[in-house]
C-alpha cells in the first residue's frame, strides 16, 4: 500500500505545474552544488564556519555567474559535525541531507509549491538546526503530503496560523540569514514529505 500512495505522489508532482518556490527574478540562472564529503573543494576548516561556507558558495555563484546553487538531496554532509543537532552522544551521527538545499540571498522570496494549509510552524533554534519554519499539508484525491521550508527569517512566522489556507505561488516567507536560520549562509531547504 505504502508503494502505491509513493507512485501516486511521484505521478500527482511529476504532472503538477510548475512554480516558482524561491525568488521570482532569479529564473533560470542556476547552478548545481556539491557540499557533499566527496567534493574535495569543501575542507574542515570550510565546513566548520557558516562566514567561509558563505564565501565558498558565493565564489561558487561568481564562477558559474548565477544568482541560485541548488542540490543536496541524498547527499552526505561533513558540515553537519559542526553541530550538536546531529551528533549528541545518545545517538548516531546523521550526515545524510533529507532535502532539496536553495542558496541564495537573504531575504530571498519563497513561494509555496503546492496549495495547500499551514501544518505547523515553529522557530527552530540552535546551530545546525532549521530556524524558522513552515510546514505546509496538500491534499489530492484521497492523499495527503506536506512541503517543509526551512531556514527562513523569523518575521515569517508572525500572524500564521495553523489551518491558514495557502496557495501555490503565495510567497510565505524570505530567506533568513545565519543569525536565525541555524548558523548557515542563507538558503532554504525544501523537502516533500509522503507520511
Amino acid at each position: 500500500m505504502k508503494v502505491n500512495k509513493t507512485e501516486k505522489l511521484k505521478h500527482y508532482l511529476k504532472n503538477y505545474p510548475k512554480v516558482i518556490v524561491l525568488g521570482e527574478t532569479i529564473g533560470n540562472k542556476y547552478t548545481a552544488l556539491d557540499l557533499s564529503v566527496n567534493n574535495s573543494e569543501l575542507n574542515s576548516d570550510i565546513c566548520s564556519n557558516s562566514t567561509k561556507l558563505g564565501t565558498y558558495i558565493n565564489h561558487v555563484l561568481e564562477r558559474t555567474s548565477t544568482q541560485m546553487a541548488y542540490g543536496g538531496y541524498d547527499e552526505e554532509r561533513a558540515i553537519y559535525r559542526r553541530s550538536n543537532i546531529f551528533n549528541d552522544n545518545e545517538s548516531e551521527e546523521r550526515n545524510i541531507h533529507i532535502g532539496l538545499d536553495l542558496w541564495a540571498e537573504k531575504r530571498t522570496d519563497v513561494f509555496a509549491a503546492f496549495d495547500g494549509k499551514v501544518h505547523s510552524f515553529a522557530f527552530n533554534k540552535g546551530e545546525g538546526n532549521y530556524g524558522p519554519t513552515i510546514i505546509l499539508q496538500h491534499s489530492f484525491d484521497d492523499h495527503t503530503f506536506y512541503t517543509l521550508y526551512g531556514h527562513l527569517d523569523e518575521d515569517c512566522l508572525a500572524g500564521l496560523h495553523i489551518g491558514d489556507e495557502i496557495f501555490a505561488g503565495q510567497k510565505i516567507g524570505v530567506l533568513g540569514d545565519e543569525s536565525v536560520n541555524g548558523d548557515y549562509p542563507a538558503h532554504l531547504h525544501f523537502q516533500i514529505i509522503s507520511d
